[in-house]
């Protein structure tokens, strides 16, 4: 450290924000654009992505719905509608659910926590990247009519050499490898921001709730995500290489796969619905005007959700001939995970009850959330008995119960998250009487769409069927089903109207329109470069209700490098000053290497050799040490 090197406690004022702004800011140009580390330029990218992958994957569901309404339609053929389903499901999962929890991790985690920046930046602006190409790569085939066509599950043998050939397949199984090697990377970044960049003062027990969902949910994604890589790299490599990790008629065993997959997948949905969570308790917190009720249980119930998510995967698997002894195993743990999630429920109810709510949009998104979800996890208690999920296994009602407890544990809360954030994200606020039409169409669409799939099921309707006969009497229903669908849709387009009006506008927001009590509150709207000017101190678990104006501050970070304040695990007490990497291209150039190795190594595996050459290359120059400014004294 230099000694005469300017320091944040000698300078005050205009003149401090717009030295930081200098020093934390990103070039113009694209050159610019592509090197940014900027964790709120990433997440804004990330969340436009994800949320454009949402559309996209709702838009599947409308054609579905369509070619479903009537019975013998012959608006697609058998061929398309495989695809159309592969693609919806590998997009809401892949593209969109795991994605989406992430991207607001990444926005948000590092001001709620008071840093300026977070963890291992460069790897963070690699990860959107490698997301971008994995979700480039499948779409781009199932326009070109050679996308995946064997289910977001890809069940061997069904995608094994002998009965896909082709390359559909391959597209499936390298998507997964991307979208998990970025869905890893973020999580590492996250974990580390969290334990060792909050503001001094913000001990384990200040840490708002949705940055301890989102910790919670970046350790689920470190140890389920291996599982489905595993799944999808030696499916490739039976494909490519005449591997017999899944044929049993060389010793291979195709339930294994499945024992893979719902390893991951099973944890997937939490995965999905931790990150929710952390925005209803956001939410509710700040429309009740008081602190959460049973923050220790809440935070508890999220640790035992995260843990028992590992112990449910077989439930997925009960037609396939288990022992009686772990069916009845798996059946007692996926009925004792209602247990922290119930809790979790009370919870945010006993806050909304104890508090004085204010029903803005935020808030009724939630409340629709209430209903969907419980609603979802009803039906989910039912199909965790082994007799009953014999019975309807494969049918509509297993449809009806996952996009409950999805779209009512996810989506719902996503939307209000927008409606919260967005004066953050832009500064501007969203139409208010926009939102609460966009409420009740979502609402009453959702409802005529899904819940009339537990009746089909139950007539024995089954799922991925491109038509029906009319004498099975499905037709109403499905007609029915599919107006529900438009309904919903039509909601999303209004809400896209909303977004896209509201961003040119909308009234101006200001630094704390909701008088929310986090830290990502006491930035500007939308935050500046620096994030704060300075680093706050943290008194409080609510800190801008407990220090209104004048929120304490640490001092004597450099004005002129970019300085992080580092601090210890458990009471966050200041510990050294670190400086976080410059903005780079070579994350972008390295995304580009490692999508050319994996399309490579799709039709040859010697792409593996030859491919790892520039990506080496590229992570050379992204690691080659540059002098500092000290250094240049």
């Amino acid at each position: 450290m230099s000694p005469d090197e300017l320091r944040d406690d000698q300078v005050d004022g205009p003149e401090l924000t717009a030295r930081l702004a200098k020093t934390w800011g990103t070039d113009k140009g694209i050159i610019g654009a592509l090197s940014t580390v900027d964790h709120k330029v990433i997440g804004r990218r990330f969340i436009a992505t994800a949320i454009l992958f949402l559309f996209l994957g709702g838009l599947s569901a409308i054609l579905m719905r369509m070619q479903l309404a009537l019975p013998e339609n012959r608006l697609m053929g058998p061929d398309f509608y495989n695809q159309l389903f592969t693609m919806h499901g590998t997009t809401m999962m892949f593209l969109f659910g795991v994605p989406i929890g992430e991207a607001f991790a990444v926005y948000l985690v590092p001001l709620m926590v008071g840093t300026r920046n977070i963890a291992f930046p460069r790897l963070n602006a690699y990860a959107y990247y490698v997301y971008v190409f994995g979700g480039l790569l499948i779409w781009v085939a199932f326009v070109l009519n050679i996308g995946p066509d064997v289910g977001w599950f890809a069940y061997v043998p069904l995608s094994g050499p002998e009965y896909s050939p082709g390359k559909r397949a391959d597209f499936w199984a390298q998507m997964i490898t991307f979208t998990e090697v970025s869905g890893i990377a973020v999580a590492i970044s996250v974990i580390v921001t969290v334990f060792k960049f909050r503001a001094p003062g913000m001990t384990l027990d200040r840490i708002p709730l949705f940055v301890w969902a989102e910790l919670i949910n970046s350790f689920v994604i470190i140890f389920a995500l291996p599982a489905v890589v595993t799944a999808s790299a030696t499916l490739m490599m039976d494909r490519l290489v005449g591997t017999h990790f899944f044929n049993p008629a060389e010793g291979g065993d195709a339930l294994l796969y499945q024992h893979l997959f719902w390893f991951f997948g099973h944890p997937e949905v939490y995965i999905i619905f931790l990150p929710a969570t952390g925005w209803v308790s956001a939410i509710v917190v700040t429309f009740s005007r008081r602190q959460a009720f049973g923050y220790i249980a809440l935070v508890l119930s999220l640790i035992a959700t995260g843990f028992l998510s590992f112990g449910l995967w077989v439930h997925h698997m009960f037609t396939t001939g288990l022992p009686q002894l772990g069916a009845s195993f798996f059946t007692a743990s996926s009925m004792l995970i209602a247990i922290p999630n119930g809790i979790q429920i009370f919870c945010w109810i006993a806050t909304l009850w104890d508090g004085r709510p204010v029903f803005r949009t935020p808030l009724l998104f939630i409340v629709g959330f209430f209903f969907i979800f419980v609603a979802g996890g009803l039906s989910g208690i039912m199909l965790a008995s082994v007799p009953l999920d014999t019975q309807v296994h494969d049918t509509f009602f297993v449809v009806a119960h996952f996009h409950y407890v999805l779209i009512g544990g996810n989506v719902f809360p996503l939307i209000g998250a927008v409606y919260y954030w967005f004066p953050k994200f832009t500064g501007r606020m969203m139409s208010e009487r926009l939102g609460k039409w966009h409420f009740w169409l979502a609402f009453i669409g959702f409802n005529a769409t899904f819940f009339p799939m537990h009746i089909l099921g139950l007539m024995g309707m089954p799922r991925r069927v491109y038509t029906y006969l009319p004498e099975m009497g499905w037709g109403s229903l499905n007609l029915f089903t599919s107006l529900g669908a438009a309904l919903f849709f039509a909601s999303f387009v209004l809400f896209l109207y909303n977004i896209v009006s509201s961003a040119r506008r909308g009234a101006v927001a200001g630094p704390n329109p909701w008088n929310a009590g986090t830290l990502e509150w006491a930035s500007a709207s939308p935050p500046r470069p620096q994030n704060f000017d300075r680093i706050p101190v943290v008194t409080n678990r609510e800190p801008l209700w407990a220090h209104r104006d004048d929120l304490p501050v640490v001092a004597g970070l450099s004005v002129e490098n970019r300085e992080q304040l580092v601090t210890t695990v458990t009471d966050a007490r200041a510990d050294l000053r670190e400086t976080t990497p410059e903005p780079s291209i070579w994350p972008f150039i390295a995304a580009i290497a490692t999508a050319i190795l994996f399309i490579g190594s799709m039709f040859t595996p010697w792409a593996l050799v030859w491919g790892s050459v520039p990506l080496a290359l590229a992570l050379m120059g992204w690691f080659w040490p540059k002098p500092s400014t000290e250094d240049e004294r």
